[in-house]
């Protein structure tokens, strides 16, 4: 559950800042993936595997998940930990600050995956991100991998990774801080030159596919053989928030689809523009139609 509070500004170290307009919004980023993806999603089965406390939060958390279309009887329930929470700043320019106690997800273990192996057996495109603990994404990456699924990782929050957990990925999905992490470099602004550059280093650690994600500039795709600079959308942004998750989510459903990878980058950047266009993670993340109504009005006919 995201406790999110607006601020005129990011508050410095041991400085106490007011904030209004505080909301929670049902997030989690496994969650805000699977969200958009049951939003945008045309003909294709949703499903998340995860775990929640029994609180209140889970029930919420669930019931958001249900409402956007998603399969939650894989969302098991623990009482040894609380639901995960994070608290959000959210500044006027819609940059922000994110703290998590991830609860709950901590629990999710090897020993779960293996009792839900046929989520992953039916699955064609599995998502995946780093708020669960390592073994238990790698397990999970191995159960898509042997299924031949198509394996999308979310390098987020970002944390240095093995080798054995890339080598299992088929498209690593980082945005720049989380790029300059995974190569051991200092996080900071990075230009589509040396984007190209980080992406082909990036590969070499094992992904066969890497799109890194460039917010307002776009993305930049290289699988070794092909590279593909997709623009951003300029919008006016609110809340930067679940803009990754709600890419992830909407490059999952269409590479499940069969978009050719251009068009696909394409939904995945208009999905992710109109979500920083709304506040909160998962109350952000826009429908199929909202998103192809975006590209109608913005791209030639």
């Amino acid at each position: 559950m995201d406790f999110v509070v607006q601020v005129e500004r990011l508050p410095a170290p041991g400085e106490t800042a007011h904030g209004h307009d505080f909301r929670m919004i049902p997030g989690g980023k496994g969650a805000n993936q699977a969200c958009a993806a049951g939003k945008l999603a045309r003909n294709s089965r949703v499903r998340m595997v995860g775990r929640v406390g029994c609180d209140p939060f889970a029930d919420s958390l669930k019931a958001s998940l249900a409402a956007a279309g998603v399969d939650v009887s894989a969302v098991h329930s623990t009482r040894s930990q609380p639901t995960g929470i994070a608290e959000i700043w959210v500044e006027r320019s819609g940059q922000n600050s994110i703290i998590v106690a991830g609860g709950a997800n901590a629990e999710l273990s090897t020993v779960d995956i293996e009792s839900v192996h046929e989520v992953y057996e039916t699955a064609a495109v599995s998502l995946f991100q780093l708020e669960t603990p390592l073994e238990t994404v790698e397990a999970a990456l191995r159960a898509s991998r042997q299924a031949c699924a198509l394996t999308i990782l979310d390098p987020a929050p970002a944390r240095p990774l093995p080798a054995s957990l890339l080598a299992l990925v088929d498209v690593l999905t980082p945005n720049e801080t989380e790029a300059c992490i995974l190569l051991g470099r200092q996080p900071g602004r990075v230009g589509l030159s040396e984007a190209r550059e980080m992406s082909q280093a990036l590969r070499a650690l094992g992904p066969r596919t890497v799109i890194l994600k460039l917010g307002d500039q776009g993305c930049v795709c290289s699988d070794g053989v092909t590279e593909i600079i997709s623009p951003g959308f300029p919008v006016d942004a609110v809340d930067t928030t679940a803009a990754g998750d709600t890419f992830n989510a909407a490059l999952g459903v269409a590479l499940c689809e069969q978009m050719p990878l251009e068009q696909a980058l394409r939904f995945a950047n208009a999905a992710a523009a109109i979500s920083v266009t709304r506040l909160g993670a998962q109350s952000s993340a826009p429908s199929r139609g909202e998103v192809e109504a975006f590209l109608s009005e913005r791209l030639p006919a």
